[in-house]
Order: structure tokens, then C-alpha cells, then sequence
């Protein structure tokens, strides 16, 4: 089978005992990156030498089948740098390819940055979204946080110490001055810090430089104050203007987060509370609705 092994994220404490046992017992380890895996092992006190593959970013879909047969007949332990492979790590190309050919995985639980940075932020932890890496590109990072504006869930990135200021400026600029951000940093290690406060107000402490492994927690959209009565006098709005009411209904619904067919569907029935005129269904442009 295929064993995915979550290795500490900084402190060497964190390793299970199960983690270790499974390094002892290994013949194959399929690892991110060998020498940190080498030195993992030497670490942990684990005397166990297993034959060592590299399994990474470059050769991961090229080496996904010859692993995955490989595991038909010994266990293969899969191992990223730090933390769970597959997130945000080598793996997924390699667990696909076992899950299509019927090769059992399992998994040793472990550290997880992710968990970890959401867990001490100090936001809402019921529903949350991991969105990996910003982009590097400051244009595509713009069009990134462009499509989670109306995000509800708590969001999850990770990013480089060199990119902190730039993308914490951005989320600034796209979500607002004021989004609650926690930027954790270090997390297990010496100097964990984790910051937070608007995401305008950290610019300035990034700005003077920061170092270490970063996890960026962000609040989710706040709820928009909109009902569906509020929603549909915009559209109503926006045909009197000579939108069609199809087109009319999807702007609405997009600023608003409300249904679409609920807002069309209401200004097809005539539907108002307290309005004094409304145009009647067939001088709605866009009637009859779309098949």
C-alpha cells in the first residue's frame, strides 16, 4: 500500500510514535526531497536505512506509475518536507494514479500547518477554505482575491516571507482595509509569532522585513444586509435602464449573493412590498424567461 506520512512542521517533538515505527519498519520511502528526509531520519533516532526515491513538483505524474507498482508489493512510504503530503506538497498526482489502479492508501496523521495557523488565529474555524499559494504575479494575485471577495469561510494561504507586504497590501486593496488577517509565523518553532489585526494595519510591520515559514489566515466576507425584496428593486432598477431582465437578474445576484432564478422569478410575478408602479411581465425586456 501507499502510506502518506505527515512529518513535523518545525518542532521534532510533534513526530508520532507511530510516524517513527513506520520509518523503522520502512524498506521504500518516497520522499520531497531525500536530504531533508536523511537528516529527518538522523533526527528522530530512527536506525532504519530505506531506499530512498525523490517524489516531487518536476517528476511526480512521470514517476506516479512506477510507484504506484512498486506499491503492489511493499509498503511505500510518501513523505513531504513538512507536514501532510499532498497538501500543498507532492502526492496527489501519486494518490490518484493508486486510487485508479486499486493500490490501497492510508495515511499517518500528523502536523498540518493549516489546521495549526487556523486553529491560533483567533477566527471562525466552522467552515474554512485552503486556497494554497497566492499567485506571485501582483496582477493574478489581484484577480485571485478579486474571486473570493463575497468568500464567506474563513480563507487559508500560504506565502513567501518575501511576498508578505505585496500580498497583505493587496488583500488590503480587494477585500478591504479593514478584513481581519492573522499572519502566522514559525508555527511550532522557536520564534512562532502569529499577528493580527486589519490587513492595512500589518503592511507596515511586514514592510520592515519578515523571515520564516508563513500561513495567512483571513476572515470571510461579512454577510451582505440584502433580502430578496432589496435585491429585486435593483433589478426592477437596472430594467427600467433598459437592462434586459435575464442580464438585469445574474448583475444582481453576483453583488449580491442572492439566487438568480429567485430574483428572476420574483420580477417575472410582479412581485413588490410597498411599490407604487411595477411594469407589467410582457414589457419586461428579456420575456419571455430563457428556455
Amino acid at each position: 500500500m501507499i502510506i502518506l506520512a505527515a512529518t513535523p512542521i518545525g518542532n521534532l517533538k510533534d513526530a508520532s510514535v507511530r510516524l517513527v515505527e513506520t520509518l523503522e519498519a520502512a524498506e521504500v520511502v518516497a520522499a520531497e526531497d531525500t536530504r531533508v528526509t536523511a537528516k529527518l531520519l538522523r533526527a528522530l533516532g530512527v536506525e532504519n536505512r530505506p531506499r530512498l526515491l525523490a517524489l516531487h513538483d518536476h517528476n511526480e505524474r512521470e514517476k506516479s506509475a512506477e510507484l504506484v507498482e512498486l506499491a503492489r508489493t511493499t509498503d511505500l512510504v510518501v513523505l513531504s518536507d513538512a507536514g501532510m503530503p499532498t497538501v500543498s506538497d507532492p502526492g496527489f498526482h501519486l494518490v490518484q494514479a493508486a486510487v485508479a489502479a486499486g493500490v490501497d492508501v492510508t495515511v499517518i496523521p500528523g502536523p498540518s500547518a493549516v489546521v495549526s495557523a487556523l486553529a491560533v488565529s483567533g477566527l471562525p474555524t466552522d467552515r474554512f477554505t485552503f486556497e494554497g499559494f497566492l499567485p506571485r504575479k501582483p496582477g493574478d494575485r489581484v484577480s485571485a482575491l478579486t474571486e473570493l471577495v463575497r468568500e464567506r469561510r474563513t480563507m487559508v494561504f500560504f506565502e513567501s516571507p518575501n511576498r508578505l507586504a505585496a500580498s497583505l497590501g493587496d488583500i488590503a486593496a480587494v477585500l478591504g482595509d479593514d478584513r481581519v488577517v492573522a499572519v502566522c509565523r514559525e508555527l511550532t518553532k522557536l520564534y512562532e509569532e502569529v499577528r493580527r489585526g486589519g490587513a492595512a494595519s500589518l503592511v507596515p510591520w511586514a514592510s520592515a522585513g519578515v523571515k520564516g515559514e508563513i500561513v495567512l489566515v483571513v476572515a470571510g466576507a461579512p454577510a451582505l444586509d440584502v433580502t430578496l425584496e432589496t435585491g429585486l428593486a435593483q433589478v426592477r432598477e437596472l430594467v427600467s435602464d433598459g437592462t434586459r431582465l435575464k442580464d438585469a437578474a445574474a448583475a444582481i445576484a453576483e453583488a449580491t449573493g442572492l439566487s438568480k432564478r429567485d430574483l428572476y422569478e420574483a420580477a417575472l410575478a410582479g412581485r413588490s412590498s410597498g411599490a407604487s408602479s411595477r411594469p407589467q411581465v410582457a414589457d419586461l425586456p428579456g420575456y419571455p424567461p430563457p428556455r
